[in-house]
């Protein structure tokens, strides 16, 4: 199974107690600087529908699956790069590149290189890649697709496959790079800086990188001081394949709701791998207050009233508060460009007051 996010996970794959209302908070003081950027967020939108303590309100979905492209820099090339499995690779050209997940061709197109990008990833959702042709069958890489676009670089991550298919590009004499994957925040800069280091463009590379790290701190900054965090589960739902999977330790979800102001409700229980089969056990212990899942994935259960028939679900705090959260499957878990708006969709949702 490939661990691409907005397709799979990358993991393994009673009544509760706690029935009490997530209460009112205050928002601190933020600084002008931080004030600047999160307006800048707003300005880009956010995604997602939630639902507050006391009945339902839907977001309607914004703009917020577009990129803010940095201006066109100028690559300066050959660039040889270790790649994530131990290969050095050289980078000749990138004059036609194939990213093969989402969270890798949304920063590409944020360097300012979308012009030399000449395929997608089915996670590759930003209405700038949409034209694109799509090389990906199944949620699996076609190796012939890749190949008869005579791509100069391919760009993958650890978990993308079929392993097949990527031996076959590499074969085939295709400059092919896996960068790491990334599951938190503090990796989202390390994760644009090698991605611009291997594209010839370090410069962009620095201001991307500055440019994100700046965005994501003052979201940080904006999180309500409480002591009484609400918890939260991360539920990965693909209703038409039977997935029902809740988060743990590892899942990436657990560093985007630490960072929102509240606590990962599958490691508060003890899941320490980064996905568990649901149970009803499970989210009885894990008792969450607010439910967070992505938004293909709640549709593909029939929406909050599917949902509430997972087991389990309506007998959790979220559950009979109706507290979820819906992010767009195709930037939630990307840990790029767009994740401070991510994380501020995700702040103002989870902090919301009635």
């Amino acid at each position: 199974m490939r661990r691409s996010w907005a397709q799979g996970p990358r993991g393994s794959r009673r009544p509760a107690d706690r029935t009490r209302r997530a209460p009112r908070r205050g928002r601190p003081a933020v600084t002008a600087a931080a004030t600047a950027l999160l307006l800048a967020l707003t300005a880009c939108g956010g995604s997602g529908t939630h639902t507050s303590a006391t009945g339902t309100s839907t977001g309607a979905a914004t703009p917020a699956d577009t990129i803010e492209p940095l201006p066109t820099p100028t690559p300066t090339l050959p660039t040889t790069v270790k790649s994530a499995d131990g290969r050095e690779v050289t980078v000749a050209s990138d004059d036609r590149i194939v990213p093969l997940t989402g969270g890798l061709s949304e920063i590409v197109f944020t360097l300012g290189l979308g012009a030399h990008v000449v395929a997608r990833d089915i996670t590759a959702t930003f209405p700038q890649a949409a034209k694109l042709p799509l090389i990906t069958r199944a949620h699996d890489v076609s190796a012939e697709g890749v190949l008869s676009l005579h791509p100069t670089l391919v760009l993958a991550e650890p978990t993308t496959g079929p392993a097949e298919a990527i031996a076959q590009i590499r074969q085939a004499g295709v400059p092919l790079l896996i960068l790491p994957a990334a599951t938190s925040l503090e990796e989202v800069g390390p994760r644009i800086t090698a991605v611009a280091a291997a594209l010839g463009v370090p410069t962009a590379g620095t201001q991307l990188r500055t440019r994100t790290e700046q965005r994501i701190a003052a979201v940080r900054d904006s999180v309500p001081a409480t002591a009484d965090k609400p918890r939260v589960a991360f539920l990965y739902l693909r209703g038409t394949a039977s997935v029902y999977l809740i988060g743990g330790r590892g899942s990436g979800a657990d560093s985007l709701i630490a960072a929102a102001g509240g606590i990962d409700a599958g490691v508060a229980s003890g899941l320490t791998k980064d996905f568990t089969p649901i149970t009803s056990e499970a989210l009885v212990k894990a008792a969450p207050d607010v439910i967070l899942v992505m938004t293909k994935g709640l549709e593909s259960v029939g929406g909050i009233p599917g949902l509430e028939k997972v087991p389990g679900v309506a007998q959790t705090p979220a559950g009979l508060d109706h507290r979820v959260i819906a992010i767009d499957d195709g930037t939630l878990l990307n840990f790029g460009p767009r994740t401070a708006t991510v994380l501020h969709t995700l702040t103002t949702a989870l902090h919301k007051t009635s």
